[in-house]
């Protein structure tokens, strides 16, 4: 539907090139860039369409899928993948009726107030390709191509669609999608495709009462400031430009009066990544016993909501070390880790570990608040 625009952008960013550049062979090339490499088209150019082009050989069963989902995917999506506080749904919602007729009928209802993935997806590609590069969202691109399978067989057993000993692979996905319960939901508009076309919406400009002058500023809730840790941290410190501490309340008065203070602490924050870049100082912990433990955070999904030195759901372990590093809370943390909690890093629980240990629970209380060392 933007097939008549093309031709003006591209017409624009040569006239963009030609200022930025200031030679030009006889062809008219600006001398920007570089032509891409094979290597990295080939790392780019890695999404499959809906005919199932690009989909890569490989396979994997609804009991695999379900092992990698209850260790990477059901901290975020819930174990039967119906979300928990910050995360929609992505099953339910769709009927056996659904499946046979390729349309969800309740996406029609003014009583049904959830969509779920299931419900909207056209096609099974889509899930599979998203899956492939986005997820786990902490570390994106880390499933292999059967696991992507094994993943979203799990899932289309969820939702009804395959049986419980399914094996979803490149050779049986045109079975799912046979099966897809929106199959043929998908709609043309043809307004937004013509450009003479009339459009889906009929709103008209606000012309009066207009402001005099126009203030740009920004605001963190209170539910959400330390949503994602320090953010001072996070962000680069030269420039006009830099983060805001969430971790502590908003500093009153105007941007020149607290210009020092957030220079101030956002240098004090790489003072902190350089002090514990290979673990605090003095770190007694072996890398025999940081391979241990981080083997164990790995087994027991823990990695799937924290990571060393960024927030991801949960604070960073860093971020831990630095509140806790005292050890006077050694206890309290060993019991946090075995029986869960929720409250004190913001409002997503933290769930219970019933099959860990004490004693391992131990170990990574004590490799965590000796700098979490690398």
């Amino acid at each position: 539907m933007f097939r008549w625009t093309k031709p003006i952008v591209f017409a624009a960013a040569l006239g963009v090139a030609g200022v930025v550049s200031a030679e030009q062979d006889a062809s008219g090339k600006t001398g920007l860039g570089r032509a891409a490499t094979p290597a990295e088209v080939a790392a780019w150019d890695i999404d499959v369409r809906s005919d199932f082009k690009g989909l890569p050989k490989g396979s994997g069963t609804v009991d695999q899928g379900e092992l990698i989902w209850e260790s990477t995917c059901a901290t975020c999506h819930g174990t039967f993948a119906e979300s928990n506080l910050f995360f929609p749904p992505l099953i339910g919602g769709t009927t056996e009726e659904d499946i046979e007729t390729g349309r969800v009928a309740s996406l029609t209802s003014p009583t049904q107030s959830v969509r779920t993935t299931i419900m909207k997806a056209i096609s099974v590609s889509t899930l599979w390709d998203y899956i492939r590069r986005a997820m786990p969202w902490d570390n994106p691109k880390s499933l292999n191509d059967d696991e992507v399978y094994a993943v979203l067989a799990y899932l289309l057993n969820l939702a009804d669609i395959v049986d419980y000993d399914f094996t979803l692979s490149d050779e049986t996905i045109q079975q799912v999608q046979e099966r897809m319960p929106n199959r043929n939901g998908a709609v043309f508009w043809e307004g937004l495709w013509r450009v003479d076309g009339e459009p889906d919406t009929h709103n008209t400009a606000c012309m009066s009462d207009c402001l005099d002058e126009v203030v740009v500023s920004s605001t963190l809730p209170d539910h959400a400031r330390n949503a994602h840790g320090d953010l001072a941290a996070q962000m680069r410190i030269v420039g006009p430009v830099r983060g805001v501490n969430a971790l502590e309340p908003p500093l009153a008065g105007s941007i020149e009066d607290n210009i020092d203070a957030v220079r101030q602490h956002a240098r004090a924050t790489l003072d902190a990544a350089a002090l514990t870049a290979d673990g605090a100082a003095g770190s007694s912990v072996s890398s025999e016993e940081t391979e241990a433990v981080t083997a164990l955070l790995n087994d027991n999904g823990c990695l799937a909501c924290h990571a060393r030195d960024t927030k991801v759901l949960g604070p960073s372990y860093l971020e831990i070390y630095s509140r806790y590093g005292d050890g006077d809370d050694t206890g309290a943390l060993v019991q946090k880790i075995l029986n869960g909690g929720s409250g004190v890093w913001g409002p997503v629980p933290m769930p219970p570990h019933p099959n860990l240990s004490e004693a391992d629970a131990e170990r990574m209380v004590a490799w965590i608040l000796d700098g979490a060392p690398q």
